[in-house]
């Protein structure tokens, strides 16, 4: 073990990149990572432990809740609740946010907005699935109930994000804003080890990443673009490989580390986009932009979108940034 770098070790180490560094957003990231570790067991053993399939409910989108969903949303609702650190949640599967009521989260000076299982749909097929969070200070005062405010903040307000990808391996992947680094879950010992210090984004790709499916239903720049990319060119390279997993966290895990492309487009049948900008476009774009990509709606900087409602929904493209500016060349 000599020379690994446990996450809890890096945490404490870089505390000091947080400008408003106290211990308390160190020990609310551990919260999370204890979360993860939670889920990540659970997803591990799903087939065995009759957590496969759907629940009889809906989430606030209308889609279909799995059970694995609802396991990890609890989990991370009761990590957060107990460790006293954020003042309240909100979640992709709950109606409303959730403010934490005890007086030792009322104390919190931050919320938490996450995904809990993204790429829901891969569950029950052993395809790769994650989580999504992000992290902000709250806007309320110290000592009462979290409000509304302390959630709609637009996303270069975020303090910290991250991801973790339940895959081959289990990998956590966070900033804080002074870049991105990444840690793979050793199961021998349950800890997250410093694996992918530093991360950058290659500022090109060959691979783009959209469900061509309802190609129909895209908007002409977006269906030029999926003309370039086919075309010959061996001085561009292209055509260009199309990787759809299905998963955000899992497309966009892959463009992170060999570069590439991924397109949510608005579309006839959801013209607003379908990702969520709190739980899924924010901490996504703020992650990738720290690693030099670039996440943008085809209007305005992903990040620079003013919320408002907690589960507004918008079209992006995102990934490395020479690939994102050439999909955006087209609107």
């Amino acid at each position: 073990m000599q020379g690994v770098k446990t996450l809890s070790e890096f945490i404490i180490e870089r505390q000091d990149d947080f400008k408003y560094a106290t211990g308390e957003l160190s020990r609310l990231l551990n919260d999370i990572v204890i979360a993860s570790k939670i889920v990540n067991r659970e997803v591990n053993k799903a087939g065995l432990a009759e957590i496969l399939g759907a629940t009889e409910q809906e989430n606030i989108q209308g889609e279909t809740q799995q059970k694995l969903d609802v396991f990890a949303d609890e989990q991370f609702i009761s990590a957060l609740k107990n460790g006293g650190e954020a003042c309240g949640i909100a979640s992709e599967e709950n109606d409303d946010f959730v403010a934490f009521t005890n007086e030792r989260s009322k104390q919190g000076k931050y919320i938490v907005v996450f995904d809990p299982l993204d790429g829901s749909s891969n569950i029950d097929v052993n395809v790769s699935i994650g989580t999504i969070f992000s992290i902000y200070r709250r806007k309320s005062e110290i000592g009462q109930e979290a409000s509304i405010e302390d959630f709609l903040q637009k996303g270069r307000d975020q303090v910290a994000a991250g991801y973790v990808i339940y895959g081959s391996s289990t990998m956590l992947v966070y900033t804080t804003g002074n870049g991105v680094n990444g840690f793979t879950l050793d199961p021998s010992i349950g800890e997250f080890c410093l694996s992918h210090p530093n991360m950058e984004c290659p500022k090109g790709g060959k691979t783009y990443s959209i469900n061509e499916g309802k190609r129909r239903e895209f908007s002409p720049a977006i269906n030029a673009y999926l003309d370039y990319v086919k075309e010959d060119d061996k001085s561009t390279k292209r055509p260009y490989a199309c990787r759809y997993i299905g998963s955000m966290v899992a497309d966009l895990h892959r463009n992170m580390l060999k570069g590439g492309v991924f397109i949510y487009p608005e579309s006839t049948s959801s013209p607003n986009g379908k990702l969520r900008l709190l739980y899924e476009c924010n901490p996504m774009s703020f992650i990738m932009e720290e690693a030099g990509g670039l996440g943008h709606s085809g209007k305005e900087n992903i990040l620079d979108i003013e919320p408002t409602s907690l589960h507004q929904r918008v079209p992006i493209v995102i990934g490395s940034k020479n690939m994102v500016d050439k999909v955006l060349s087209y609107y």
